[in-house]
């Protein structure tokens, strides 16, 4: 019975833990939306110097769990978590201190909870060994789940390129620069290739140039196909190259890329099919075809 209280506990502490990592980026605009309300309108001195529970407990303990990831894993760099939060479409939403906290968090209550379980159900040897497994999972389960989420971001925005820069091109060639094609994108379509669209149309606006707005695209996207597509136009911007004929090609050589990789695919499915036939079809079929003949070999002998 003790175990499963301290299990509750484990499990209630890193539930809460994992709301106040994802709920910081609400607070924090909650918080610059009252405070811009009441500007001026309370008197000096009043509350200036109470603190939230927030930034009394909740900013030091992230700030010492991540501490505690980059001490024991010295590949990791908050730069490395901050470029992999952007490619996965979280960099303005989660920071990169917040995401080691959640790892850090995750992998010590999966330490504690397996072995509090294991100690009081299997003893001591097992308790350890469920401890450590659930600290690694614990710890990995962040990183899965942003792996998946990137993955599952440039698949869509390599989907959505060749259509987006035919509408970039018809738009150049109709007449209108390149920033207004690109804000006729943003209103047209969405999805996450938009977006960063959006965004490198904002850097532009707010008096970036074009050169660092389309390598900070291709950076966020962590697509190969972008990357190209902002390396094309910067040099059509150094060498005065068409637009509008650089962002045809564009389109049809990302199109022709996307075939080829949707061909691969077709081609290792047979492959991959293979194995689940073998290990799953094939033995029910044998045995649907020829267990009544051994059925009949085994009564004639």
């Amino acid at each position: 019975m003790f175990p499963l209280v301290i299990a509750t506990a484990f499990l209630t502490a890193a539930l809460y833990l994992v709301i106040e990592v994802l709920t910081v980026p609400e607070r924090a605009r909650a918080r610059g939306v009252e405070r811009a309300a009441g500007y001026g309108a309370r008197r000096f001195g009043e509350l200036a110097n109470v603190e939230s529970f927030n930034d009394r407990v909740g900013r030091p303990l992230r700030a010492w769990l991540a501490g505690v990831v980059l001490r024991f894993s010295p590949h990791t760099t908050v730069e490395s978590v901050r470029l992999k939060l952007v490619v996965a479409g979280l960099g303005r939403r989660l920071s990169p201190q917040s995401f080691l906290a959640a790892k850090a968090g995750l992998g010590i209550l999966g330490l504690l909870g397996g072995l509090s379980l294991g100690t009081g159900y299997a003893g001591a040897g097992a308790g350890l060994l469920l401890a450590v497994a659930l600290a690694g999972c614990g710890y990995l389960i962040p990183d899965i789940a942003l792996g998946m989420r990137a993955r599952s971001r440039r698949e869509s925005m390599q989907a959505q390129l060749p259509q987006g820069l035919d509408l970039l091109a018809v738009s150049v060639e109709a007449g209108l620069s390149f920033d207004s094609a690109v804000a006729k994108l943003t209103e047209q379509m969405d999805g996450p290739l938009v977006d960063e669209f959006e965004l490198m149309l904002a850097e532009i606006r707010m008096g970036d140039s074009r050169e660092n707005a389309l390598k900070n695209l291709a950076e966020r996207s962590g697509v190969p196909e972008v990357a190209s597509f902002a390396r094309a136009m910067i040099q059509a911007d150094r060498l005065g190259v068409s637009i509008g004929r650089l962002l045809r090609s564009q389109a049809i050589e990302t199109r022709l890329k996307r075939q080829a990789a949707a061909e691969e695919r077709a081609m290792k499915a047979p492959i991959k099919m293979l194995f689940p036939t073998v290990l799953f079809i094939f033995p029910a079929l044998f045995l649907v075809v020829l267990g009544p003949a051994f059925i009949q070999l085994f009564e004639l002998f």
